[in-house]
């Protein structure tokens, strides 16, 4: 399962990070779609009901877009069926939050959107899990290794362009280069496969696009904390195929959910358990037995090397909890408004660790 994830960029990195290439090979920054990005707030402990980012197929909201044209959105986590007739979402009797692959097709509130193209990719710096000891819980963050700069989803520079799969017609030569200034060398997202729905409220109100996260078997190297994950799209070539409902059938997609042995992670506080709890702290490793910081592992020496060298100054400042809506977006206080970059999160270490 996955019930809580981060996403600590701001909606201009967010874009940046999301590079990606169309059936030409030619690299592309997905823009927001037109609002969304207000209602985006970055966030180190999302929980469901709050807003992401998802990436998309331009076409589900414009029918002249070509289908292989992304934009990004903001989206609720937890989906609700166009065909829900209540008028509160919190009348539903189930929970939408993740969906099982092996179960797709049998369920109605997933099967319509898989069959109707409605693919998306959810964007996450990681996302948290927890593994039972005795009666107590130990929380793990878990997100794609920071080995190398990257230029957009993933990608590495070392990777043959002919592992990204173009129409035959479109010749290497084709494939546009990415200039050093254009390219994304900071946090490396994570990408998760999921569906989307929009559901429009019968009292007429603003439609809401809301999405689920797609979960499969855990990979060996996950299973000792949790027997499932989310299902992790590994590249651009994956990005591309889940995205592309015009070229790739939906058998075809299918195929790519399935478990990723590529995944690192780290022991993390119990801060995170609690939801309301928004801080860099979050992310930090501890040492489950010390009950301290230990020395950092070879897997999160990248994640803090990244956090001291980043540059960026133009985040929006995560709130303490992460609402659905702005308007229920509590005021930071005043020793929150430093902490929208991940750069000072080694830097708030001598912070307090609770946010009340």
């Amino acid at each position: 399962m996955c019930g809580r994830t981060a996403c600590t960029l701001d909606p201009e990195e967010v874009s940046r990070a999301s590079r990606y290439r169309n059936r030409h090979g030619q690299r592309r920054q997905p823009r927001w779609r037109d609002g969304d990005a207000d209602k985006y707030r970055p966030s180190y402990n999302k929980s469901p009901q709050s807003f992401s980012p998802v990436l998309l197929s331009q076409r589900h909201f414009d029918k002249d877009a070509s289908v292989d044209e992304c934009v990004v959105a903001a989206m609720r986590w937890g989906l609700i069926p166009s065909w829900f007739r209540e008028d509160d979402p919190r009348k539903m009797q189930y929970s939408t939050n993740n969906c099982r692959s092996e179960s797709l097709l049998d369920k109605k509130s997933y099967k319509d959107p898989f069959l109707k193209g409605q693919r998306c990719v959810i964007l996450a710096d990681g996302f948290y899990e927890w593994r039972r000891q005795g009666k107590e819980k130990q929380p793990f963050f878990i997100y794609f290794p920071q080995s190398q700069p990257d230029s957009g989803l993933g990608e590495e520079e070392q990777r043959d362009e002919s592992d990204v799969e173009f129409p035959p017609e479109e010749k290497a030569s084709n494939i546009e280069e990415e200039s050093e200034t254009d390219k994304w060398t900071g946090w490396r997202l994570l990408t998760i496969a999921g569906l989307f729905d929009c559901w429009k409220p019968p009292g007429g109100e603003e439609p809401i696009y809301t999405y689920t996260v797609i979960t499969v078997d855990a990979s060996p190297n996950l299973q000792n904390i949790h027997d499932r994950m989310p299902a992790v799209l590994d590249g651009e070539a994956d990005v591309r195929r889940w995205l592309d409902f015009g070229e790739v059938k939906s058998s075809d997609a299918l195929k790519l959910l399935q478990p990723k042995n590529i995944l690192t992670f780290h022991p993390v506080s119990s801060l995170v358990n609690n939801s309301r709890n928004n801080s860099p702290e979050c992310l930090q490793p501890v040492d489950p037995q010390a009950k301290k910081e230990p020395k950092p592992t070879a897997s999160s020496k990248m994640m803090m090397s990244w956090l001291k060298d980043s540059s960026s100054s133009k985040r929006k400042e995560p709130s303490i909890c992460d609402a659905t809506t702005r308007e229920q977006q509590p005021k930071a206080k005043e020793d929150l408004k430093s902490s929208g970059t991940l750069e000072n999160w080694l830097k708030s270490a001598s912070k307090k660790a609770r946010i009340d």
